[in-house]
């Protein structure tokens, strides 16, 4: 019965532990990405010397991607982890905006 407490009382340490971790690990994650999101649309800018205020697609950045993106946090494909607008504004995260976001 006492191993069974102690066993109770070391789960309900370790599992808020764990789903913090988790979300922490998520979240770097996600701004990782949107780094990464960031540098391929101002490469892509760059060499097609677009001006500020051109629209971003997917489509335009993809091919400056090691691999695609998505939201750790629920993201299925890049449409639906990230919105891209502009050159001149940063990539956003559509599913965790609040904290997933680049400073």
């Amino acid at each position: 019965m006492i191993v069974v407490a102690i066993i109770g009382l070391l789960a309900a340490i370790a599992i808020p532990n764990f789903i913090k971790a988790r979300t922490t690990s998520q979240k770097n994650v996600c701004i990782n990405n949107l780094r990464q999101i960031d540098g391929a649309i101002q490469q892509w800018a760059m060499e097609l010397r677009k001006a500020p205020s051109a629209t971003v697609l997917e489509t335009d950045v993809t091919p400056y991607l090691k691999r695609v993106a998505v939201c750790p946090s629920g993201g299925t494909t890049f449409a639906d982890s990230y919105s891209l607008t502009i050159v001149s504004s940063q990539p956003t995260c559509q599913k965790v905006p609040l904290t997933h976001f680049l400073p």
